[in-house]
């Protein structure tokens, strides 16, 4: 495939650029470590609930793998765990109404949970599995092929505008498929899928001066996506060795994929060192890459027309809107600067007393200080208007 135009974006002048923003509010930091509790707990993806009738008592949801899904009110604090099951291992989550949705990447499996008003109000329990049963995987044709894991991975939840659709767009690890669900309620309460569509991204790239192009992967793997954001009936998500994609979408499935920026290594050969095990340089920078992203190319978020990205590489996020700049997410008093984030929410919504202009929670991969010799993760909530202004 050819490599997309990317859209004409201006740099914000760094005078013109508002501060590095600092979170105002941390959660528990997470340890991913058999003796911990939650055991094996590992913070990846947020998402933002706002409560219909008392924003303050609004919840942040984040996956944390093996340790399953939390559930945290606007303070920081820990409403609830749940945990992830036999096997289970809980990558992505996002909100449509009411539902939780959750990618399970253990068994490659969407999972569904209930968001109760009454116990986010109470400070109970908010979350009540309402998963279908019989869900089927996403993407394997049985139980073996489950186990080996191209499963469920990334996950964005919305609304058709146009038709009141309730779709689920999941990624799938180690390879380049996106597919396309519905949410369907079943006549016991519980909420299955039913599959739309599929879209395979591509995994070479013809270069401008008529090379080809693959990011160099581990052998038997695609360059996969994970980080995924609707806006209407558009999906951006991110191929963390390559970009950032804009896909249209209908009630049918998915229009034509643009790739709308580039990792700055785009481009740049590389190959798969076996003794190593990792990949190294092969060739020089022929320059075709971007200028904003540092792969890998992670979480996104949308608010009011702005795209927001995580530079997971370099700890930075890419704002994209009427000018594209950068910043970090510095420490602040009493909380830790992110370091490579991977997911993160927007929520435009006046949340009471705390965010009355809006809330950014990001995933941060380096909490600090550590458990010892146990790095530790966590989430951090961020003013909107320190990100995107009033």
């Amino acid at each position: 495939m050819a490599v997309a135009a990317v859209s004409v974006l201006t740099a914000v002048p760094a005078s013109a650029a508002p501060r590095d923003p600092a979170p105002v509010l941390q959660t528990r930091a997470f340890v991913d470590d058999d003796g911990a509790s939650p055991a094996n707990a590992d913070a990846d993806d947020p998402a933002i609930w706002v409560h219909p009738g008392d924003p303050d008592r609004s919840v942040v949801l984040g996956t944390l793998k093996e340790g399953g899904l939390a559930a945290f009110d606007l303070g920081a604090r820990t409403l609830q765990l749940v945990p992830a099951g036999p096997g289970g291992r809980f990558n992505n989550v996002d909100v449509v109404g009411d539902l939780a949705v959750v990618s399970d990447r253990g068994r490659d499996r969407v999972r569904v949970y209930r968001i109760d008003p009454a116990g986010a109000a109470a400070g109970a329990h908010v979350l009540r599995d309402v998963t279908d049963p019989a869900a089927a995987p996403v993407f394997s044709a049985s139980e073996s092929e489950v186990d080996e894991q191209r499963t469920a991975y990334g996950l964005a939840a919305g609304r058709d505008p146009r038709t009141g659709v309730r779709w689920v767009a999941v990624t799938r690890r180690h390879e380049t498929r996106v597919a396309l669900l519905r949410l369907v309620d079943r006549p016991d309460g519980t909420v299955g899928t039913a599959p739309i569509a599929t879209v395979d991204l591509p995994s070479r790239f013809r270069l401008p001066d008529g090379s080809s192009w693959s990011p160099c992967e581990e052998p038997g793997e695609r360059p996969q996506l994970e980080g995924s954001v609707f806006d209407g009936r558009v999906l951006y998500t991110a191929q963390e060795d390559v970009g950032i994609w804009r896909i249209p979408l209908t009630s049918t499935g998915f229009g034509r994929p643009e790739l709308i920026d580039r990792v700055r290594s785009f481009g740049v050969p590389s190959r798969w060192d076996a003794a190593s095990e990792e990949c190294v340089p092969d060739g020089a920078d022929p320059g075709f890459g971007g200028r904003w992203l540092t792969a890998d190319a992670e979480g996104l978020a949308v608010a009011n027309g702005t795209l927001f990205a995580s530079s997971q590489g370099d700890s930075r996020f890419v704002v994209y809107g009427k000018h594209v700049r950068d910043l970090r997410i510095v420490a602040g008093r009493g909380t830790d600067s992110v370091e490579h984030s991977d997911g993160s929410a927007i929520s435009t919504a006046s949340l009471g007393r705390r965010f009355p202009h809006g809330l950014l929670v990001v995933h941060d991969g380096e909490r600090r200080p550590a458990a010892g010799d146990l790095p530790t993760t966590g989430f951090a909530f961020v003013r909107l208007e320190d990100v995107l202004g009033r």
